[in-house]
């Protein structure tokens, strides 16, 4: 099947849906307040994200991510899971989660067909986590990790937003912890938003820091997977993990952009930091929509930018990054 692709000869495989934009963590660069619901349509149900993961492996994509907010928090996560898994053309199944609920429900998440996991870890320090997450949940998250590498997914990745004066001296640790552990560490640069312009500008540091430190202690690049996100994955022949880079602000982010966005209200996004998203709910309340979802998908996705305007200070109308799941 051809994938889908824009004018920009950028090809498709695949979605980031986000189930929910409520979270149970405080974090200092995305929630410091904590999310409080505004009253706003309810988030998809499991129906509604059937029918739009349906047409979307229709055109092609095969790699689904559910994201929130933080998607634990959906009583029904397991059996959509399950309803994503039974979905014809559906390859890989990925979930995005703070990793505080990873003990109690990752067997039933594996058992309903995940197959792979990122989970955010921003430290390895548990005072400095409970500071930047306002949330003692180190330890669980931890236990989570190791239960999931026992477990045999696909791919096993933690993300820890780059934080200048708060996180940023723990390189030596985490090389230590990744020695034996087969999984990625992926280094995020702190993104500007629409909430968050003060903190930005004091803790915002260029993940080239950190991929300067790496090159000088023997670590080289990893070849990029068609499904792959937008990390550049570095290896080293003496640690069993990887550590991967994600960029926005360097040159040609965008280049590689191979994934479209859905928010939990059922809006399409073309980029994280776009200035529109557009309803797809309507086409979504009932059976028999498909073919007209997956035109109206393909007549959107000519409206794709070449790359998003973050350098301009332009954050689009993400408001935090909870609202579209990253």
């Amino acid at each position: 099947m051809t994938l889908l692709a824009d004018r920009h000869g950028r090809t498709f495989p695949y979605l980031r849906l986000s189930l929910t934009e409520a979270c149970n963590y405080r974090c200092s660069y995305c929630l410091p307040d904590g999310w409080r619901a505004d009253g706003g349509p309810r988030f998809l149900d499991a129906d509604e994200v059937r029918r739009l993961v349906s047409a979307f492996a229709g055109l092609g994509m095969w790699k689904i991510r559910l994201t929130g907010g933080e998607p634990s928090l959906r009583k029904d996560l397991t059996a959509i899971i399950a309803t994503v898994a039974a979905t014809p053309g559906v390859r890989k199944i990925a979930l995005t989660t703070n990793g505080c609920r990873l003990s109690r429900h990752l067997p039933r998440w594996r058992a309903a067909g995940l197959t792979a996991l990122n989970v955010s870890l921003d430290s390895l320090d548990r005072e400095r986590f409970r500071a930047i997450t306002g949330r003692d949940r180190h330890d669980d998250v931890l236990a989570g990790v190791d239960q999931a590498l026992a477990m045999g997914f696909d791919a096993v990745k933690l993300n820890a937003v780059l934080l200048r004066g708060i996180n940023d001296d723990e390189l030596p640790r985490w090389l230590d912890w990744l020695r034996d552990r087969p999984l990625a560490l992926r280094f995020i640069e702190l993104m500007r938003t629409g909430d968050n312009g003060e903190y930005f500008e004091r803790h915002h540091l260029g993940a080239d820091v950190i991929e300067d430190r790496l090159r000088a202690a023997g670590w080289t690049p990893c070849p990029r997977a068609p499904d792959a996100g937008p990390a550049r994955e570095y290896s080293h022949p003496d640690y069993a993990g990887r550590i991967g880079l994600i960029a926005p602000y360097s040159k040609d982010f965008c280049v590689g952009c191979n994934r479209l966005r859905v928010t939990a209200r059922g809006d399409l996004r073309l980029c994280l930091f776009g200035d529109f998203g557009v309803p797809l709910r309507p086409l979504l309340r009932e059976d028999g929509q498909r073919d007209e979802l997956m035109q109206r998908i393909r007549a959107l996705l000519g409206h794709k930018a070449a790359g998003h305007f973050l350098h301009e200070g332009k954050t689009g109308i993400t408001p935090h990054l909870a609202s579209v799941g990253g």
